[in-house]
Protein backbone atom coordinates (compact mmCIF):
# COMPACT_ATOMS: atom_id res chain seq x y z
CA UNK A 1 0.00 0.00 0.00
CA UNK A 2 1.42 3.85 -1.01
CA UNK A 3 0.82 6.75 -0.26
CA UNK A 4 1.21 10.24 -1.02
CA UNK A 5 2.41 11.93 -3.86
CA UNK A 6 1.12 9.27 -6.31
CA UNK A 7 -1.71 9.98 -9.27
CA UNK A 8 -3.77 7.41 -10.18
CA UNK A 9 -7.37 7.01 -11.78
CA UNK A 10 -10.69 5.02 -11.06
CA UNK A 11 -12.97 3.87 -13.75
CA UNK A 12 -15.80 2.57 -13.40
CA UNK A 13 -19.55 2.10 -15.35
CA UNK A 14 -21.43 4.47 -12.71
CA UNK A 15 -20.46 7.28 -10.21
CA UNK A 16 -22.82 8.68 -7.15
CA UNK A 17 -20.87 12.00 -6.63
CA UNK A 18 -22.80 12.78 -3.29
CA UNK A 19 -25.64 14.61 -5.63
CA UNK A 20 -26.32 12.42 -8.59
CA UNK A 21 -25.39 9.28 -10.41
CA UNK A 22 -23.83 9.45 -13.64
CA UNK A 23 -23.02 6.68 -15.89
CA UNK A 24 -20.71 6.33 -19.61
CA UNK A 25 -17.44 5.46 -17.58
CA UNK A 26 -16.41 8.71 -15.20
CA UNK A 27 -13.18 8.31 -14.22
CA UNK A 28 -11.88 9.84 -10.55
CA UNK A 29 -8.59 10.79 -10.72
CA UNK A 30 -6.68 10.58 -7.45
CA UNK A 31 -3.48 12.55 -6.15
CA UNK A 32 -2.01 11.91 -2.48
CA UNK A 33 -5.29 12.04 -0.67
CA UNK A 34 -7.22 14.47 -2.33
CA UNK A 35 -9.55 13.87 -5.75
CA UNK A 36 -7.61 15.82 -8.58
CA UNK A 37 -10.30 15.45 -11.16
CA UNK A 38 -13.68 14.17 -11.97
CA UNK A 39 -14.04 13.54 -16.19
CA UNK A 40 -17.58 12.38 -16.64
CA UNK A 41 -16.86 12.27 -20.67
CA UNK A 42 -15.91 9.02 -21.06
CA UNK A 43 -13.08 9.81 -22.64
CA UNK A 44 -9.87 7.86 -22.77
CA UNK A 45 -7.09 9.39 -20.13
CA UNK A 46 -3.70 10.66 -21.03
CA UNK A 47 -1.14 7.47 -21.27
CA UNK A 48 0.87 7.94 -18.26
CA UNK A 49 -1.93 8.01 -16.10
CA UNK A 50 -2.50 4.51 -14.20
CA UNK A 51 -5.91 3.51 -14.21
CA UNK A 52 -7.64 0.98 -12.39
CA UNK A 53 -11.39 0.05 -14.45
CA UNK A 54 -13.33 -2.31 -12.32
CA UNK A 55 -15.90 -2.23 -15.38
CA UNK A 56 -19.89 -3.05 -13.96
CA UNK A 57 -19.46 -0.81 -10.75
CA UNK A 58 -20.25 1.99 -9.04
CA UNK A 59 -18.10 4.86 -7.34
CA UNK A 60 -18.93 6.71 -5.01
CA UNK A 61 -17.94 9.17 -1.51
CA UNK A 62 -17.34 6.83 1.66
CA UNK A 63 -20.22 6.75 3.42
CA UNK A 64 -20.47 8.79 6.84
CA UNK A 65 -22.26 7.50 9.76
CA UNK A 66 -23.31 10.19 11.48
CA UNK A 67 -24.23 8.62 15.08
CA UNK A 68 -22.44 5.27 16.28
CA UNK A 69 -20.77 4.60 19.44
CA UNK A 70 -17.81 2.53 18.85
CA UNK A 71 -17.00 1.64 22.71
CA UNK A 72 -20.42 -0.49 22.42
CA UNK A 73 -20.54 -4.60 21.95
CA UNK A 74 -23.36 -5.06 20.55
CA UNK A 75 -23.71 -8.50 21.57
CA UNK A 76 -22.90 -7.72 25.34
CA UNK A 77 -24.48 -5.76 28.07
CA UNK A 78 -23.29 -2.73 27.47
CA UNK A 79 -23.91 -0.53 30.97
CA UNK A 80 -22.24 -3.06 33.00
CA UNK A 81 -19.73 -3.56 30.22
CA UNK A 82 -19.25 0.64 30.45
CA UNK A 83 -19.05 0.50 34.71
CA UNK A 84 -16.41 -2.56 34.89
CA UNK A 85 -13.82 -2.69 32.16
CA UNK A 86 -10.61 -0.80 31.58
CA UNK A 87 -9.92 2.46 29.42
CA UNK A 88 -7.31 0.10 27.07
CA UNK A 89 -10.04 -2.52 26.73
CA UNK A 90 -12.52 0.57 25.13
CA UNK A 91 -10.05 1.73 23.08
CA UNK A 92 -9.14 -1.51 21.66
CA UNK A 93 -12.62 -2.08 21.11
CA UNK A 94 -13.20 1.00 19.39
CA UNK A 95 -10.77 0.65 16.77
CA UNK A 96 -12.03 -2.81 15.89
CA UNK A 97 -15.67 -1.55 15.54
CA UNK A 98 -13.74 1.56 13.59
CA UNK A 99 -12.15 -1.09 11.18
CA UNK A 100 -15.02 -2.71 11.23
CA UNK A 101 -17.18 -0.08 9.61
CA UNK A 102 -14.65 0.99 7.19
CA UNK A 103 -14.51 -2.44 5.50
CA UNK A 104 -18.17 -1.65 5.06
CA UNK A 105 -17.19 1.71 3.17
CA UNK A 106 -17.63 3.71 6.14
CA UNK A 107 -15.08 6.21 6.33
CA UNK A 108 -15.72 8.73 8.35
CA UNK A 109 -17.68 7.87 12.04
CA UNK A 110 -19.08 10.24 13.92
CA UNK A 111 -18.97 8.63 17.89
CA UNK A 112 -22.38 10.08 19.99
CA UNK A 113 -21.08 8.58 23.32
CA UNK A 114 -18.46 7.02 25.21
CA UNK A 115 -17.23 6.52 28.36
CA UNK A 116 -14.41 8.98 30.00
CA UNK A 117 -13.70 10.48 26.27
CA UNK A 118 -12.02 7.44 25.24
CA UNK A 119 -12.78 7.46 22.11
CA UNK A 120 -10.56 10.98 21.76
CA UNK A 121 -7.53 8.95 21.90
CA UNK A 122 -8.76 6.74 19.16
CA UNK A 123 -9.43 10.12 16.74
CA UNK A 124 -5.87 11.79 17.52
CA UNK A 125 -3.97 8.15 16.18
CA UNK A 126 -5.11 9.26 13.02
CA UNK A 127 -4.25 5.37 11.92
CA UNK A 128 -4.79 5.35 8.66
CA UNK A 129 -6.02 1.82 8.96
CA UNK A 130 -9.21 3.48 10.37
CA UNK A 131 -12.04 5.76 9.43
CA UNK A 132 -11.66 9.31 10.19
CA UNK A 133 -13.72 9.44 13.45
CA UNK A 134 -15.10 12.52 15.58
CA UNK A 135 -15.98 12.33 18.79
CA UNK A 136 -18.28 13.72 20.92
CA UNK A 137 -17.39 12.25 24.65
CA UNK A 138 -19.82 11.39 27.32
CA UNK A 139 -23.17 12.85 26.13
CA UNK A 140 -24.39 15.05 28.94
CA UNK A 141 -27.92 13.28 30.95
CA UNK A 142 -29.80 13.94 33.89
CA UNK A 143 -28.39 12.03 37.17
CA UNK A 144 -29.58 8.86 36.71
CA UNK A 145 -30.54 9.45 33.20
CA UNK A 146 -29.95 8.16 30.06
CA UNK A 147 -26.88 6.34 29.88
CA UNK A 148 -25.57 7.94 33.11
CA UNK A 149 -23.06 5.06 33.22
CA UNK A 150 -21.09 7.20 30.56
CA UNK A 151 -20.28 9.80 33.26
CA UNK A 152 -22.08 12.56 31.63
CA UNK A 153 -24.43 13.55 34.55
CA UNK A 154 -25.13 17.13 35.03
CA UNK A 155 -28.35 19.04 36.29
CA UNK A 156 -29.33 22.38 36.48
CA UNK A 157 -27.98 25.78 34.28
CA UNK A 158 -24.58 26.16 35.89
CA UNK A 159 -23.72 22.57 35.70
CA UNK A 160 -24.53 22.38 32.00
CA UNK A 161 -22.72 25.22 31.04
CA UNK A 162 -19.45 23.63 32.97
CA UNK A 163 -19.99 20.27 31.65
CA UNK A 164 -20.38 22.20 27.61
CA UNK A 165 -17.33 24.32 28.82
CA UNK A 166 -14.85 21.00 29.61
CA UNK A 167 -16.28 19.60 26.58
CA UNK A 168 -14.97 21.98 24.26
CA UNK A 169 -11.36 21.89 26.79
CA UNK A 170 -11.63 18.12 26.11
CA UNK A 171 -11.49 18.96 22.05
CA UNK A 172 -14.89 17.04 21.08
CA UNK A 173 -16.35 17.59 17.76
CA UNK A 174 -19.84 18.10 18.86
CA UNK A 175 -21.89 18.39 22.26
CA UNK A 176 -24.35 15.44 22.27
CA UNK A 177 -27.16 16.23 25.40
CA UNK A 178 -29.65 13.61 26.70
CA UNK A 179 -32.92 15.73 25.99
CA UNK A 180 -35.16 12.82 26.83
CA UNK A 181 -34.68 9.23 28.05
CA UNK A 182 -34.23 6.12 26.01
CA UNK A 183 -34.15 2.44 25.77
CA UNK A 184 -30.93 1.32 26.77
CA UNK A 185 -31.92 2.78 30.41
CA UNK A 186 -34.97 2.44 32.24
CA UNK A 187 -34.80 5.57 34.86
CA UNK A 188 -36.34 7.58 32.37
CA UNK A 189 -39.01 6.52 29.93
CA UNK A 190 -37.87 7.87 26.16
CA UNK A 191 -40.87 9.94 25.61
CA UNK A 192 -40.26 11.50 28.87
CA UNK A 193 -38.02 15.06 28.76
CA UNK A 194 -34.15 15.21 30.79
CA UNK A 195 -34.59 18.83 30.21
CA UNK A 196 -36.29 22.10 29.76
CA UNK A 197 -35.91 24.45 26.85
CA UNK A 198 -34.65 27.11 28.50
CA UNK A 199 -31.72 24.08 30.01
CA UNK A 200 -31.34 23.06 26.39
CA UNK A 201 -30.76 27.10 25.05
CA UNK A 202 -28.08 27.66 28.02
CA UNK A 203 -26.38 24.69 26.46
CA UNK A 204 -26.49 25.69 22.66
CA UNK A 205 -25.33 28.92 23.24
CA UNK A 206 -22.75 27.87 25.23
CA UNK A 207 -21.67 25.60 22.99
CA UNK A 208 -21.84 28.08 19.92
CA UNK A 209 -19.68 30.24 21.72
CA UNK A 210 -17.03 27.81 21.83
CA UNK A 211 -17.45 27.36 18.57
CA UNK A 212 -19.45 23.43 19.23
CA UNK A 213 -22.43 22.16 17.45
CA UNK A 214 -25.21 19.99 19.58
CA UNK A 215 -27.06 17.29 18.43
CA UNK A 216 -29.90 16.19 20.75
CA UNK A 217 -30.96 12.42 21.79
CA UNK A 218 -34.76 13.40 21.31
CA UNK A 219 -37.54 10.59 20.94
CA UNK A 220 -40.49 12.35 23.19
CA UNK A 221 -43.11 14.85 21.23
CA UNK A 222 -42.02 17.71 23.73
CA UNK A 223 -38.36 17.04 23.98
CA UNK A 224 -38.34 17.47 20.12
CA UNK A 225 -40.41 20.47 20.59
CA UNK A 226 -38.01 22.08 23.04
CA UNK A 227 -34.83 21.05 21.05
CA UNK A 228 -36.16 22.39 18.08
CA UNK A 229 -36.92 26.01 20.01
CA UNK A 230 -33.16 25.43 21.78
CA UNK A 231 -32.04 26.10 18.35
CA UNK A 232 -29.69 22.26 18.68
CA UNK A 233 -27.98 21.77 15.52
CA UNK A 234 -29.04 18.36 14.87
CA UNK A 235 -31.81 15.83 16.54
CA UNK A 236 -31.10 12.07 17.01
CA UNK A 237 -33.84 9.74 16.10
CA UNK A 238 -36.97 12.10 16.06
CA UNK A 239 -39.54 9.12 17.33
CA UNK A 240 -42.34 11.55 18.26
CA UNK A 241 -43.07 9.35 21.31
CA UNK A 242 -45.65 9.94 23.38
CA UNK A 243 -46.55 7.56 26.91
CA UNK A 244 -49.36 5.16 24.11
CA UNK A 245 -47.74 5.48 20.86
CA UNK A 246 -45.88 8.06 18.26
CA UNK A 247 -47.45 10.88 16.97
CA UNK A 248 -45.48 13.15 14.14
CA UNK A 249 -45.90 17.04 15.39
CA UNK A 250 -45.85 18.62 12.34
CA UNK A 251 -45.27 22.60 13.74
CA UNK A 252 -42.02 20.40 15.12
CA UNK A 253 -41.11 19.31 11.67
CA UNK A 254 -41.81 22.72 9.93
CA UNK A 255 -39.37 24.18 12.91
CA UNK A 256 -36.62 22.07 12.23
CA UNK A 257 -36.92 22.38 8.25
CA UNK A 258 -36.89 26.54 8.83
CA UNK A 259 -34.25 25.83 10.72
CA UNK A 260 -32.28 23.73 8.54
CA UNK A 261 -31.68 21.33 11.72
CA UNK A 262 -30.56 17.90 10.78
CA UNK A 263 -32.52 15.13 11.34
CA UNK A 264 -30.64 11.72 12.55
CA UNK A 265 -32.70 8.86 11.57
CA UNK A 266 -30.97 5.46 13.02
CA UNK A 267 -32.83 3.12 10.65
CA UNK A 268 -29.87 1.00 9.75
CA UNK A 269 -30.21 -2.78 11.47
CA UNK A 270 -29.52 -6.33 10.36
CA UNK A 271 -32.62 -7.92 9.03
CA UNK A 272 -34.65 -10.35 11.23
CA UNK A 273 -37.52 -10.83 12.76
CA UNK A 274 -39.37 -7.62 13.87
CA UNK A 275 -42.26 -9.41 15.39
CA UNK A 276 -40.32 -10.37 18.01
CA UNK A 277 -39.40 -6.63 19.03
CA UNK A 278 -41.35 -5.09 22.05
CA UNK A 279 -44.41 -3.67 20.38
CA UNK A 280 -43.71 -0.05 21.28
CA UNK A 281 -40.68 -0.37 19.15
CA UNK A 282 -42.63 -2.07 16.16
CA UNK A 283 -45.26 0.91 17.13
CA UNK A 284 -42.61 3.74 16.79
CA UNK A 285 -40.38 1.86 13.74
CA UNK A 286 -43.84 1.90 11.79
CA UNK A 287 -45.04 5.46 12.56
CA UNK A 288 -41.44 6.69 11.46
CA UNK A 289 -41.80 4.97 8.32
CA UNK A 290 -44.96 6.41 7.39
CA UNK A 291 -43.99 9.96 7.82
CA UNK A 292 -40.24 9.74 7.44
CA UNK A 293 -40.42 10.36 3.13
CA UNK A 294 -43.31 13.30 4.29
CA UNK A 295 -40.07 14.63 6.58
CA UNK A 296 -38.22 14.39 3.76
CA UNK A 297 -40.52 15.86 1.01
CA UNK A 298 -41.21 18.93 3.46
CA UNK A 299 -37.40 20.03 3.07
CA UNK A 300 -36.06 18.04 6.26
CA UNK A 301 -32.64 17.68 6.47
CA UNK A 302 -32.48 13.67 7.10
CA UNK A 303 -29.09 11.57 7.80
CA UNK A 304 -29.03 8.25 7.49
CA UNK A 305 -27.03 6.44 10.27
CA UNK A 306 -26.72 3.78 12.62
CA UNK A 307 -26.47 4.06 16.59
CA UNK A 308 -24.38 0.91 15.95
CA UNK A 309 -23.50 -0.79 19.35
CA UNK A 310 -26.82 -0.89 20.99
CA UNK A 311 -27.93 -4.34 20.58
CA UNK A 312 -26.76 -7.31 18.36
CA UNK A 313 -28.56 -6.03 15.21
CA UNK A 314 -26.51 -2.96 15.19
CA UNK A 315 -23.02 -4.00 14.39
CA UNK A 316 -20.72 -1.52 13.59
CA UNK A 317 -20.73 -2.32 9.71
CA UNK A 318 -24.96 -2.23 9.39
CA UNK A 319 -24.83 1.45 7.83
CA UNK A 320 -26.07 0.27 4.24
CA UNK A 321 -29.00 -1.46 5.70
CA UNK A 322 -30.56 1.62 6.15
CA UNK A 323 -29.73 3.04 2.81
CA UNK A 324 -31.87 -0.22 1.81
CA UNK A 325 -34.86 0.91 4.03
CA UNK A 326 -34.85 4.46 3.39
CA UNK A 327 -35.18 3.02 -0.39
CA UNK A 328 -38.24 0.84 0.64
CA UNK A 329 -39.58 4.57 2.38
CA UNK A 330 -40.09 6.24 -0.83
CA UNK A 331 -36.64 7.69 -1.08
CA UNK A 332 -35.14 8.14 -4.52
CA UNK A 333 -31.34 6.44 -5.22
CA UNK A 334 -29.93 9.56 -4.97
CA UNK A 335 -31.71 11.07 -1.86
CA UNK A 336 -31.26 7.73 0.03
CA UNK A 337 -27.30 7.51 -0.75
CA UNK A 338 -26.67 11.20 -0.43
CA UNK A 339 -28.39 10.71 3.29
CA UNK A 340 -24.99 8.91 4.31
CA UNK A 341 -22.60 10.97 1.82
CA UNK A 342 -23.36 14.39 1.01
CA UNK A 343 -26.07 15.13 3.88
CA UNK A 344 -24.38 13.21 6.31
CA UNK A 345 -20.93 15.04 6.02
CA UNK A 346 -22.52 18.39 6.12
CA UNK A 347 -24.50 17.05 9.75
CA UNK A 348 -20.93 15.96 10.90
CA UNK A 349 -19.30 19.83 10.20
CA UNK A 350 -17.08 18.14 7.24
CA UNK A 351 -19.00 19.14 4.57
CA UNK A 352 -17.07 21.04 2.56
CA UNK A 353 -14.07 18.30 2.11
CA UNK A 354 -16.08 14.67 2.82
CA UNK A 355 -19.48 13.54 1.24
CA UNK A 356 -19.26 14.04 -2.42
CA UNK A 357 -16.93 12.65 -5.46
CA UNK A 358 -15.24 16.14 -6.56
CA UNK A 359 -12.41 18.11 -7.19
CA UNK A 360 -10.54 18.99 -4.00
CA UNK A 361 -12.39 16.59 -1.51
CA UNK A 362 -10.91 14.19 0.44
CA UNK A 363 -10.22 10.77 -1.43
CA UNK A 364 -12.48 8.35 0.65
CA UNK A 365 -14.06 6.19 -1.51
CA UNK A 366 -16.01 3.05 -2.09
CA UNK A 367 -16.66 1.21 -5.06
CA UNK A 368 -19.34 -1.72 -5.07
CA UNK A 369 -20.44 -4.31 -7.43
CA UNK A 370 -22.81 -3.36 -10.59
CA UNK A 371 -25.16 -0.31 -10.83
CA UNK A 372 -26.98 1.31 -7.52
CA UNK A 373 -29.76 2.56 -9.51
CA UNK A 374 -30.76 -1.45 -10.23
CA UNK A 375 -31.08 -1.76 -6.40
CA UNK A 376 -29.58 -0.24 -3.34
CA UNK A 377 -28.50 -4.12 -2.21
CA UNK A 378 -25.69 -3.66 -4.17
CA UNK A 379 -23.72 -1.51 -1.49
CA UNK A 380 -23.69 -4.67 0.49
CA UNK A 381 -21.23 -6.21 -2.54
CA UNK A 382 -17.76 -4.28 -1.85
CA UNK A 383 -15.13 -4.23 -4.77
CA UNK A 384 -12.83 -1.64 -2.72
CA UNK A 385 -12.61 0.69 -0.01
CA UNK A 386 -9.79 4.21 -0.44
CA UNK A 387 -9.55 6.17 2.48
CA UNK A 388 -7.32 9.05 2.19
CA UNK A 389 -6.12 8.17 -1.31
CA UNK A 390 -5.12 5.15 0.58
CA UNK A 391 -6.79 1.36 -0.60
CA UNK A 392 -7.37 -0.20 2.84
CA UNK A 393 -9.88 -2.89 1.50
CA UNK A 394 -10.16 -4.81 -2.10
CA UNK A 395 -13.14 -7.39 -2.33
CA UNK A 396 -11.38 -8.43 -5.73
CA UNK A 397 -8.24 -9.53 -4.39
CA UNK A 398 -6.67 -6.73 -6.81
CA UNK A 399 -5.11 -4.15 -5.77
CA UNK A 400 -5.31 -0.55 -7.29
CA UNK A 401 -3.23 0.58 -9.44
CA UNK A 402 -1.94 3.39 -6.32
CA UNK A 403 1.88 4.18 -6.79
CA UNK A 404 2.53 2.64 -9.94
CA UNK A 405 3.93 4.85 -13.21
Amino acid sequence: MTRHGDRWGLRASALFDGCALHRGRPLVVVEGDRIADVDLSGADPSSDLPVADLGDATVLPGLVDSHAHLTFDPHGDVPSQMREESDDFLRALARRHARQALDAGITTVRDLGDRGYVCTEVRDSKDEELPEILVAGPPITRTGGHCWFLGGETDGVDGLVAAVRERARRGVDVVKIMATGGMLTPQWDSHESQYSREELAAVVRTAHAEGLPVTAHAHGLQGLADAAGAGVDGVEHCTFLTETGAVPDWATIEALCDAGTFIGVEEARLPGDDTLLPARIRRMLEARGEYLTQMSRAGARVVGCSDAGINPRKPHDVLPYGVISFAHFGFSTAEALASVTETAAHACGVGDRKGRVTAGYDADLLVVAGDLSRGLEGLLNVTSVVRAGREVRSGTGERLPIGTN
